[in-house]
């Protein structure tokens, strides 16, 4: 077997110019830098030479996460004046990361580097460049990656990346919940989709009863909710033992049972609800039907329970 030797080749005979040659090509192979990132940069999002007052930024970009990333190249070796850039645009374009591609990195710099990450919210990365050659071979860039965040900050940008997608889904659910429900009824009107995982049909420090609808990963609900707000346990359990008692004729309109919940020591709330097990969030091709099922039973849950609501609000 014949084993090829790796060569380095000098940066600039690849590429001769750092913003003509190398910013380019680096904006078409962006994703030469996911391994090493806690967050992967979305391609379609990155921007060459952005102004920042009066100076202009190598690349800008976004994270799969909405973040702003900045990005600062340099093909020679790390100084002041590089550093100073990289921590000017970073600031005033409020950047989650900035990553700095050096072709030589000074063990200071690799320091302040070290520092920002253990001690502010930023994603401070370093990678080194280099070309190389296997053999004969067209030169290739070798990024190797010199200082970024600590385990830590990837447990809490790792964790945070969950939030913002488990977020996401949330609101395209209630986006197909809420365009289904306005051609339906007028319980839920006036709500944009939201991150939290329910919607409430009007204010609790109102009437102190809310309708809503639950969504989680495998299951959903629509709720009948009572809570006053602070110092009024006694009056959310006197409306819901009013409620309770006029169950059979409740759930006789409503046409199925529903789960009375009994009361938790600390939780000065109560409700009474119908689960629907037609799946959640992570069946996101029956989202129409599970939508159309929450619909349907909340307009019969309304109606069920409003011949008896007024009564149980004079406790």
């Amino acid at each position: 077997m014949e084993i090829a030797r790796i060569s380095k080749t000098p940066i600039r005979d690849v590429w001769p110019h750092e913003a003509l040659n190398f910013t380019t090509w680096l904006q078409d192979n962006i994703d030469l830098l996911d391994d090493d990132l806690v967050v992967p940069i979305d391609p379609e999002s990155v921007k060459r030479e952005q102004s920042v007052g009066s100076f202009a930024v190598d690349m800008t970009a976004q994270n799969v996460d909405g973040e702003t990333v900045i990005v600062e190249n340099q093909l020679g070796r790390s100084d002041h004046d590089h550093l100073g850039k990289v921590l000017t645009y970073a600031t005033a374009l409020e950047a989650s990361v900035a990553i700095w591609i050096v072709g030589n990195p000074r063990a200071e710099h690799v320091r302040v580097l070290a520092w920002l990450n253990d001690s502010t919210s930023l994603q401070a990365y370093m990678f080194r460049l280099q070309a190389i050659r296997i053999g004969e071979s067209p030169p290739a860039p070798l990024l190797t990656l010199i200082v970024g965040p600590s385990d830590s900050a990837k447990e809490i940008a790792s964790t945070k990346s969950e939030q913002s997608d488990l977020h996401r889904r949330r609101q395209a659910f209630w986006r197909v919940l809420l365009d289904h429900a306005q051609t339906k009824t007028t319980l839920h009107s006036g709500w944009s989709p939201v991150k939290a995982n329910y919607i409430s049909s009007r204010s609790n420090e109102r009437s102190g009863v809310a309708l809503n609808y639950n969504v989680a990963k495998t299951n959903t609900s629509v709720v009948v909710y009572i809570d006053k707000g602070p110092d009024e346990s006694l009056w959310n359990d006197g409306v819901f033992d009013n409620l309770y008692s006029q169950r059979s004729a409740i759930e006789e309109a409503f046409g199925e049972a529903l789960t009375w919940e009994t009361k938790s020591e600390g939780i000065r709330s109560r409700r009474f609800y119908l689960s629907l097990d037609l799946g959640g969030l992570d069946n996101e091709e029956k989202w129409s039907e599970i939508a159309e099922a929450m619909v349907d039973a909340m307009i019969r849950l309304e109606k069920a329970i409003r011949p008896h609501v007024g009564e149980a609000l004079q406790v």
